[in-house]
This record gives C-alpha cells, structure tokens and sequence, in this order.
C-alpha cells in the first residue's frame, strides 16, 4: 500500500472520529446529568435467597415487605445534621387520617346504631382487628350504659381512656437476666425477610453505645450476603463490636462465638441477628429454636427474644407474631415502619389477642427514629388529640403537620 493512500485511510478515520464527539459528549451528559448532581445510585437485591429461604415478596403476597425492604435492606444512610426524633404525632399521621376522618362524623349527636357502627369501621379501618374491636365496642357499651353517656364525645373520650388502659403494662428491656445475673445477656432479633431487622439492630446497637455500653453484634444471617456488611457499617459507626461467620455458615454457630467473645471481653449486651424466615416453614423455624437454645447455654442468657414486624403488613403481622412466639419465646415486639402505615391499629391486635407487648416503634428512617413505645402518646396521637382537649370534627392539613 502506497505512502498516499496511508494517509487518505488516516484522514478519513480521523475526521469521523472528530465527528462523533459531539455526539458522545451529549450521551455522557445524559447518562451522568450535570456535573454538580449526586444521584444515588441504586444497590439491586437478590430476587431469591438459598433453598428455602423467603424473598421479601414471599413474606408478604401483597408486595408490601419487598417495598418497604428497598430502604431497610440497604444499611444506615450517611448522616447529616442532627436532627430530632420523629414523634408519635408525626409518625401516626396516617393512621390518625383513617380514625379522625371517620370519627368525625359522630361528633356533636347523640350515640345511635349509627354511632356504633361509625365507631366499628373507625378501629377496623385501622386494622385493630375483628376480635380486639367487638371486645373493645363490647367493653365500651357496657360503660357508656353503666354512666349514662349520652353524647357521642363523651363516648369517644371514654374509647381512649379505655385504650390507654388497655396498654398499660411493663415494657422495659431486659439488660440482665434475673437468675443468672452473671451471665452475657443476649438479645435476639427475628421476624421475616423484609422487615428491617438489621436495621433495628443498628439503631438499637447505637442507642446502647450512646448510654456507654459495651455492645457486640452477631451477625446470624449468614445466608443473606448484604446482612454481614450492612451490620458491620452499623457497628463501625456506633463503636459495636461484631462477630461473622463464613457465608451459609450454622447461625448457631456464629451465635455462640459472639456469645463467647462477648463474655470474655466483658461485654454488656449480645444483639444477635437471624435469617429471616417464613413463619409457616417448620424446617426453618425448628433452626431459629435452635438458634434460641444455643444463645441461652452459658456463658450466655437471652434476655429478650424481639419479634420485628413491618406496621404496614397489618393482620398478617398477627399470624407472623403467632409462629414465632411458639418457636423463640417471644418477649416483645418492634413494630417498624410505623410512620408508613395507616395501620397503626395493630398494636391493639397484638398485645390483646397474643398478649405480646410492643416495647420499640420504628417513627422514621434515621438512627434516632426507633423509640421507646409511648401508650398514652400513641393514642392521643392516633385519635387526634390529647386526654383534655375535644378532638377537631373536621380535617385540615395543618393538623398533620409533624408536631401537631
């Protein structure tokens, strides 16, 4: 090939190419978005875990625990300014909706078979629940014969007093086992994929750090490959210790060695977590009994046994909360995602029919959002008012403005 066509073919290819970059230009613009932008970029999930394990979508028919999953799954985010814990008035926002907008049609008359039934939709359009609302409505005619009531505030006052003395009962976390109080106290987190127990994990593990605990994470979900390193980020931001295994490693195992290290170190608190699991496989809940056995052998002792249940799931949460309090023994509940759900009325459900009480509530997604469970603020905050002032009889937006 002559000197001269050389030069024709290189020509020809550089100008080409020098026309094409415009329009490469324009695509990395596209794909990226001006310079200044930091757009999250997306982490995708697993559809399927190990033989037998559930994907959120399995937990939960209706897709509810696969949506809910996307931020709990993901770990802690990157904290920014501090900022002041959710409330129960903002949290509840929802579900105060679904009691206010029906309850408010009873207001100012006198109570009628309309009344009632008014009062019926009220608390199972907030997912209290077949059973526990006929017992409440049961309890709640008995009184209002036995006072007289013949106003329908009055009656609706009377339901909150009736709910917060429904709700009074202990629920303070176990941080030493009474009869063996020289043992490492272990608190183990179950519950179904999706739900965020690893999440509550972290946040629990950083409101003991805070208080000065020596605190040491297990990660027991050895069949999840995110689990180990999401828990570990929350370790390493909250001063945790944590404890692995190899992947697909026995939980019971990991358990153990975290129990081990922990007593030896002089630790105040295990926070093991679990595989999540459906709660109608016997296989796998036989394992997490196993997991439950082996916590509780010296030099350890499980002080509580958490059940995580996602808020928005409403009665299923219930059937979930059953299998797993035969399985583990059961202590308390973590009810997270309240915030999202206007199925706030669940609590009711599990603590009158299952005798579970729920002792923390997820209010939102930063660290500081899984609090203490409140009885009294959680159902003025859910009827939309508190014990002495009436409850409005009509809607504004301003009155679910976080705070309110």
């Amino acid at each position: 090939m002559s000197t001269e066509v050389v030069l024709i073919v290189i020509g020809a290819v550089a100008m080409v190419l020098l026309a094409s970059v415009p329009f490469v230009q324009r695509r990395m613009q596209r794909r990226s978005g001006p310079a200044s932008s930091h757009d999250p970029v997306a982490v995708p999930r697993p559809e399927s875990g190990p033989a037998g394990y559930p994907t959120a979508t399995e937990a939960a028919p209706d897709g509810s625990a696969d949506r809910v999953a996307e931020k709990a799954e993901t770990g802690p985010a990157e904290t920014g300014p501090l900022r002041p814990a959710a409330t129960f008035a903002s949290g509840l926002a929802s579900s105060r909706r679904t009691l206010r907008d029906r309850l408010a049609a009873i207001r100012g008359r006198r109570p009628d078979g309309a009344t009632w039934e008014s009062l019926e939709e009220a608390l199972l359009g907030a997912d209290v629940g077949v059973a526990t609302t006929m017992a409440t409505l049961e309890r709640l005619r008995s009184t209002a014969a036995d006072r007289d009531i013949a106003d329908a505030d009055e009656l609706v006052h009377e339901l909150a007093a009736q709910m917060r003395a429904s709700l009074d009962a202990d629920r303070s976390l176990g941080v030493t086992v009474p009869d063996r109080p020289d043992a490492t106290p272990v608190w183990l987190f179950v519950g179904v994929n999706g739900v965020g127990k690893t999440t509550t994990i972290g946040k629990v593990g950083a409101r003991l750090s805070a208080q000065g605990r020596h605190v040491v994470m297990a990660a027991g979900d050895t069949f999840r490959a995110a689990a180990t390193s999401q828990l570990q980020t929350w370790a390493d931001r909250c001063g945790a210790e944590m404890i692995s295994g190899s992947a697909g490693a026995d939980p019971s195992s990991v358990v153990h060695d975290a129990v081990s290290a922990a007593a030896a170190r002089g630790a105040d608190v295990v926070l093991a977590d679990t595989a999540g699991r459906l709660q109608n496989r016997k296989n796998l809940m036989d394992e997490l009994a196993k997991v439950r056995r082996v916590a509780d052998r010296e030099p350890g002792a499980v002080a509580e046994t958490l059940l995580v249940i996602d808020a928005t799931t409403g009665q299923n949460g219930l059937s979930q909360a059953r299998a797993f309090a035969e399985a583990t023994d059961v202590t308390g509940v973590v009810l997270t995602k309240l915030d999202g759900s206007a199925k706030g009325g669940i609590v009711f459900a599990i603590e009158a029919e299952l005798g579970l009480r729920v002792k923390l509530v997820g209010l939102g997604e930063g660290a500081d959002d899984l609090v203490d469970f409140d009885p009294d603020g959680y159902v003025d905050a859910l009827l939309g008012a508190d014990r002495d002032t009436p409850m409005p009889t009509s809607h504004s937006p301003e009155q679910d403005r976080p705070g309110d």
